[in-house]
């Protein structure tokens, strides 16, 4: 059995079911969360630690991960005065894999490595359900040395792991990647709301489009969503789908790469959380445009 104790820091839906899978891969789990209750009821179900803080949890931990919800959840949880700087030992490696700017984590991990700390940049990609099957995607920035270290964690929660470059490069990785995925959340909405005024049944079509050349992973995973919309707990909301197209386009300012794809997906992303409520899965894009359609 691994001997690795393991700080799981942020228990919203991909944190939960990333502690889930180290859990029943044998690793000692300690939790974190700003609301306590949430990470005691998990504890409870899955035989794990609550820490009263984020620092006495990366005190225990030989390897600490954190999956927040953005930069500023990211930096508070790192560099508080109860945060993991102040409690994590030498030795111990912090994994971030959240979606946040390559400027914030650059910042972050000079900051770890001034206290001799590692510190990787390792954003995930996949779903609450790759992550409780250990079939994710991790891009990771950093020290080869501090990989080695965390590797068997992370080889209990990824089937895929592609060392892109220092820290900084996982997070630009992660939001190219993210914008991919909108693009294709967009434009399986359109093609699927389409094919049904057409004539075309809903499942019938996108099954089609799941076996045909566009049969991206995405489409696998999200096929319920898509088929069924509301039949499954939401995934990704529109507020975490704002967030990041933000982040997305921020980069690209910054860098002065053009997206204009990014701006449109942004603006339909916008008026579909408007009509429907930020929280709903943003696969609901079709529910959005059904319903445009039909008061036409």
């Amino acid at each position: 059995m691994p001997a690795e104790r393991v700080a799981v820091l942020g228990i919203g839906h991909m944190g939960s079911a990333m502690a889930r899978r180290l859990a029943a891969q044998g690793f000692e789990v300690i939790l974190f969360n700003r609301t306590a209750a949430r990470a005691q009821e998990l504890a409870t179900d899955v035989g794990a630690q609550v820490a009263p803080s984020a620092a006495d949890a990366a005190a225990r931990a030989d390897v600490i991960i954190t999956m927040v919800a953005d930069d500023d959840a990211l930096r508070e949880l790192c560099t508080s005065p109860t945060g993991i700087l102040a409690g994590a030992q030498a030795g111990s490696v912090t994994v971030q894999t959240s979606t946040v700017l390559p400027d914030t984590v650059r910042e972050l991990g000079e900051a770890f490595t001034e206290r001799g700390i590692g510190f990787l940049d390792a954003p995930v990609s996949g779903s609450v359900t790759t992550a409780a099957a250990g079939e994710l995607a991790l891009m990771v920035g950093g020290d080869a040395q501090h990989l080695e270290t965390a590797r068997p964690v992370l080889e209990a929660l990824a089937t895929r792991i592609f060392q892109v470059g220092p820290v900084g490069v996982g997070a630009a990785v992660k939001l190219a990647v993210n914008n991919i995925i909108f693009s294709l959340d967009v434009a399986v909405a359109e093609a699927l709301v389409l094919a049904e005024a057409a004539g075309v049944e809903r499942a019938a079509a996108y099954d089609v489009f799941a076996g045909g050349a566009a049969g991206a992973p995405f489409l696998q995973y999200k096929r319920s969503a898509f088929v069924d919309p509301g039949s499954v707990p939401v995934a990704f909301s529109f507020a975490l789908a704002h967030k990041d197209l933000s982040l997305i386009l921020a980069l690209a300012e910054r860098t002065g790469v053009p997206m204009a794809q990014a701006e449109v997906n942004l603006e339909t992303l916008r008026s579909a959380a408007a009509a429907l409520g930020i929280e709903r899965d943003f696969s609901e894009v079709a529910t959005h445009l059904r319903s445009q359609r039909s008061a036409q």
